[in-house]
């Protein structure tokens, strides 16, 4: 099936010019701008990303720009995204960039990789968008086109290695991955797969074949996000709460429960706080809790 994946080339790139969606960071070459749209994206819709990209770049341009300012400040710019923990290795990568790359971020895989927060997806999607290389991307959207179209489950090192056979010609990899992309986010959904809305790839298909029996081939194949636990009154929730409070105030260790809407947890609250303050996210002195003030990453506790 790979293989005739592979000559289906030509139709996802007509696919992609008539159907593909306009993201704006689909216009820049940057890679510092590439790499702050890709880490906004793990785990965080594409229509929450647009507005939050524009306005940190205005006002972190460069790694320079993001390395020299406070870490308080990127975690504040962050509100709205989630997953505040990214806000911290985006600055630190920012740090590393200027400290060892000379302020330009690397086009290399290993030297991607070694960047706090960056794994085997985003270090790829780097050297694809910004730098044009022949690499291929595989985050869940694409998985999951993998698994159907082989039909079966894959390992990461069998979606990887499917993803890599399938890339067209040299030249070709930038449109290849993002049509990719937009295939699994727009037809080869999780849930109720469109393929009869214009699909490029249907016909080679493992399991568009063969009628679509259940079980999907993606769920449970590697790279495939599965369904989140319960956020409501979940750590995630509390932790949320916290940052999103710091944000706007200090807070005191007695307010903890309280702000994490823990009321009567105190024991929780104070230990989800810990481990906020573990992750970079905060600071502590005196029984307040505050965004880290500086962009060391060992200030005091």
């Amino acid at each position: 099936m790979i293989e005739e994946f592979d000559n289906r080339a030509e139709a996802v790139h007509e696919w992609f010019l008539a159907s593909g969606r306009d993201l704006p960071w689909r216009q820049s070459r940057d890679p510092w701008a590439i790499l702050v749209a890709e880490v906004m994206l793990q785990q965080t819709q594409v229509s929450r990303v647009i507005e939050k990209w524009v306005e940190f770049l205005a006002l972190f341009p460069t790694p320079q720009t993001c390395a020299a300012a406070p870490r308080s400040a990127i975690i504040e710019q962050w509100s709205g995204l989630g997953f505040n923990r990214r806000a911290v290795n985006l600055h630190a990568a920012a740090t590393v960039v200027v400290d060892f790359h000379q302020g330009v971020v690397p086009s290399g895989l290993a030297e991607l990789l070694a960047l706090p927060g960056v794994g085997q997806y985003t270090a790829r999607a780097v050297r694809v968008f910004a730098f044009e290389l022949e690499d291929a991307v595989v985050d869940t959207n694409v998985a999951r086109i993998l698994a159907r179209q082989l039909g079966r489950k894959l390992s990461q090192t069998e979606a990887q290695g499917a993803a890599d056979a399938a890339l067209p010609a040299a030249g070709q990899s930038w449109a290849w991955n993002q049509a990719m992309l937009d295939v699994g986010a727009t037809l080869c959904v999780a849930k109720s797969p469109r393929c009869e809305q214009g699909c490029p790839i249907q016909q080679s298909c493992a399991w568009y074949q063969n009628g679509l029996i259940e079980p999907d081939p993606a769920l449970g194949s590697a790279s495939v996000s599965s369904k989140q636990s319960r956020f409501a009154g979940s750590d995630r929730q509390g932790r949320g709460k916290l940052v999103e409070a710091l944000r706007q105030r200090p807070v005191q260790a007695s307010e903890l429960a309280a702000v994490m809407g823990w009321p009567d947890d105190h024991e929780r609250a104070k230990n989800v706080a810990n481990q906020v303050v573990t992750d970079g996210l905060a600071i502590t002195a005196n029984n307040v809790y505050l965004l880290p003030t500086t962009n060391s990453q060992t200030e005091p506790l």
